[in-house]
């Protein structure tokens, strides 16, 4: 199965991979500040966007498999939310392939456990549950959640869902993959196999990646960089975006750079 990317600019390569329900479209705004930088590949994962689903029971593995069946050898991989699991696995599946690692909002765990702060397992629960009845609605629901605690949250979901709206609706049964991928999915005792230049890049407001799980994540990937952006949520990139391509570049021109 091969999945759809979208190639523009030019430089070094930087592979980009959207969260859940969304589509490579979202980087559009994004994109415009890095492409005289960077060739970029806008990837619409699995079941999104102009992707084919893969089959039902695909597991991170499988996800992860199809996106590096697209993309260059050799490249830079910048992953949001649901995107930065998909390229942290890519990271630890394939490592001569992925020279350095960008993950924005992301995290190796996304639901919370008694010593673990995340999303709480009913919220991802009742998603699963709302999805069999109105899909649309629970995509809808999900964006409102990720712009929360935004100071643009108004203008962050209209992006959003314009961004959405340009390409075709994402497959049900992918959205249902990826919510058992943020429930199920820990990648927490791996991290210390990255040994790649990695970036971190968080919103203090952030409800989904909680600011607490930040220092955690710091424990476990002690020779990475963080950055968070303090008036955030969980789209920087949306909210912030000359600030967050003006770190991206920094990192993959200068610390980043093999």
């Amino acid at each position: 199965m091969s999945v759809y990317v979208e190639r523009r600019g030019r430089g070094p390569d930087l592979v980009l991979l959207h969260g859940w329900g969304m589509n490579g479209a979202v980087w559009q705004g994004l994109a415009s500040r890095l492409e005289a930088d960077f060739r970029l590949h806008l990837v619409d994962l699995p079941g999104f966007g102009h992707s084919p689903a893969l089959p039902p029971h695909a597991g991170l593995d499988d996800w992860a498999t199809a996106v590096l069946g697209a993309v260059p050898d050799e490249a830079a991989w910048l992953g949001w939310s649901l995107g930065g699991l998909v390229a942290t696995h890519a990271a630890l599946q394939a490592p001569m392939r992925v020279q350095s690692l960008i993950t924005l909002a992301s995290s190796p765990r996304f639901v919370a456990e008694a010593d673990w702060p995340g999303i709480k397992p009913g919220v991802l629960a009742a998603f699963e549950q709302q999805l069999a009845e109105d899909h649309r609605q629970v995509v809808n629901r999900f964006l409102a959640l990720q712009a929360m605690g935004s100071e643009h949250a108004r203008e962050d979901i209209r992006q959003l869902r314009e961004s959405l709206a340009e390409k075709p609706a994402p497959d049900p049964a992918a959205l249902a993959a990826g919510l058992t991928l943020l429930g199920e999915v820990d990648l927490r005792s791996r991290l210390n196999q990255l040994q790649l230049p990695m970036l971190r890049l968080y919103g203090r407001l952030d409800g989904l990646v909680p600011k607490k799980a930040i220092a955690l994540v710091d424990a476990l990937l002690p020779h990475s960089q963080s950055h968070i952006e303090p008036r955030a949520s969980h789209a920087a990139f949306i909210s912030h975006p000359d600030a967050t391509a003006d770190r991206i570049r920094t990192f993959l021109l200068n610390d980043g750079g093999r």
